[in-house]
C-alpha cells in the first residue's frame, strides 16, 4: 500500500505546476510511513525485546537453569527458570507446602510480564523438578537457606535486583533467609504465613477449630489422637470442612489446575517431618520456630500479604508490617491461604504496585 501512494505522490510531483506543495507532502509522507516500530520506553521501563532478551547465550532452554548445590552426600541440583529479564526487578519465589512445586505460581505468568517484572521459578531441594535426597536429615529450616543463598548466587540476584517471595512455608524460609542476607536483598514478601509456629498453632485451635461443626471436630480429634493420619475418614472431613474454607475457596470441583497439579506432587516425607501430617496446626519440627523478636532488626522494604479467611491470623499478618522497620501490609477481603487464586486481582495489583513503587525507591507503600 505504501509503495502505491509513494508512485501516486511522485506522479503529482513531477506533473504538478506547484511541485514544492506536493513535495512538502511527500516529505511528511516518508518521515511517518517509513517509521520503524519503536522499541524504546519511559525512563525505569523495559520494553518488550528487552523483557524477552535470552538470560544465556547459546542454545536456548526456555530459560531454565540447574543450579548446584553441596550436600552430605555429594552434588546435586535444584530446578530454576526465569520468566522475563528486568535487571531492577528480579523476583524470586518460594513455594509452601513444604514439600510442594513452583507450580501452584504459574498464574503469575497472566500478571507480571505485562509490566514488565521478571520472577524466577524454584524448586527446593526435594520437590518438583530438583533433586530428592529422600533423606530426611535434609530437610531442615538452616540448610533450607544456605540452598537460598547458593541459588541466588548462581543466578546473579543482588541488592539493586532481588525480591524474595516466600508464601506459606516459604515465608518461613524467606524470613530466616532476610534475618541473614538481608544485605543481598533489595525487598522482601511474606505471603500468608505467621512469623510464629506457636502463634499459628494457637490460632487454629482457638479460632478456627471453633468455627467447625463439633462432631466433625470430634472426628478429627479422635482421628489424631489415635494418630491415625491414613484414615480415608481423615482427609474426607478436612477437605470440605477445613481446605474448601481456609486453603482455596474456589469451588473444589473448579481448583486451578496447576494448584492442584503442585498439590499432587507433594512430598509427603519433607512435609510431615517439618510442618506435620495437617494444615490443620502444627506438629513437625518447625513447631517451635518463632522470630517476632526479629523483626525490628530488618532494615529493607517489607509486604506482608494476609487474607480474611486464610489459615493464618490476618490481623497478626497485618501486626508484622509494624514491626519491621519499613513495612507495607496487603489484605485480600475475600481470599484464604491461597489468595493469588481465590481473591487474584486483589493479591496480584498490590504486588505490582508494591513492587512498582519499591523499585522506584518508596519504603513503604499504601495498598
Amino acid at each position: 500500500m505504501f509503495a502505491c501512494l509513494f508512485c501516486i505522490l511522485y506522479s503529482l510531483i513531477m506533473k504538478s505546476t506547484c511541485p514544492s506543495l506536493y513535495l512538502a507532502i511527500f516529505i511528511v509522507f516518508c518521515s511517518f510511513g517509513c517509521k520503524q516500530p519503536s522499541t524504546t520506553t519511559q525512563a525505569g521501563e523495559i520494553s518488550l525485546q528487552q523483557y524477552f532478551t535470552p538470560g544465556e547465550p547459546g542454545v536456548q532452554n526456555g530459560n531454565v537453569k540447574m543450579v548446584t548445590i553441596e550436600t552430605p552426600k555429594g552434588p546435586m541440583k535444584v530446578w530454576t527458570k526465569r520468566i522475563g529479564n528486568n535487571p531492577s526487578i528480579r523476583l524470586l519465589t518460594l513455594n509452601g507446602g513444604p514439600g510442594a512445586t513452583h507450580e501452584y505460581f504459574e498464574c503469575f505468568e497472566s500478571f507480571l510480564p505485562a509490566e514488565g517484572i521478571e520472577f524466577i521459578y524454584y524448586d527446593q531441594l526435594g520437590c518438583g523438578n530438583s533433586d530428592n535426597p529422600d533423606d530426611t536429615a535434609y530437610w531442615s529450616l538452616p540448610r533450607y537457606v544456605e540452598e537460598v543463598e547458593t541459588v541466588r548466587k548462581a543466578l546473579d540476584l543482588n541488592k539493586e535486583n532481588f525480591y524474595l517471595l516466600g508464601h506459606s512455608w516459604g515465608g518461613i524460609l524467606a524470613l530466616e533467609y532476610a534475618l541473614k542476607y538481608q544485605d543481598n536483598l533489595k525487598g522482601l514478601i511474606i505471603s500468608n504465613m505467621m512469623c510464629s509456629c506457636p502463634d499459628y498453632g494457637k490460632y487454629a485451635q482457638d479460632v478456627l477449630a471453633k468455627q467447625m461443626d463439633p462432631k466433625v471436630l470430634d472426628t478429627i480429634r479422635t482421628i489424631e489422637a489415635n494418630k491415625d493420619f491414613e484414615n480415608p475418614k481423615y482427609f474426607e472431613l478436612l477437605m470440605p470442612h477445613f481446605y474448601a474454607k481456609h486453603i482455596c475457596r474456589i469451588p473444589m470441583e473448579e481448583w486451578p489446575e496447576p494448584m492442584s497439579r503442585s498439590f499432587n506432587k507433594m512430598n509427603n516425607s519433607l512435609y510431615v517431618t517439618m510442618q506435620g501430617p495437617s494444615e490443620f496446626g502444627i506438629a513437625g519440627n518447625l513447631v517451635n520456630w518463632d522470630r517476632k523478636a526479629q523483626l525490628p532488626s530488618l532494615t529493607i522494604p517489607v509486604l506482608t500479604i494476609g487474607a480474611k479467611y486464610d489459615t493464618m491470623d490476618p490481623a497478626f499478618m497485618e501486626w508484622m508490617s509494624t514491626q519491621v522497620q519499613h513495612g507495607s501490609h496487603l489484605y485480600c477481603p475475600n481470599g484464604s491461604h491461597m489468595d493469588m487464586w481465590d481473591d487474584q486481582q486483589v493479591y496480584m495489583t498490590g504486588l505490582i504496585k508494591w513492587l512498582k513503587e519499591t523499585n522506584s525507591g518508596a519504603k513503604k507503600v499504601s495498598l
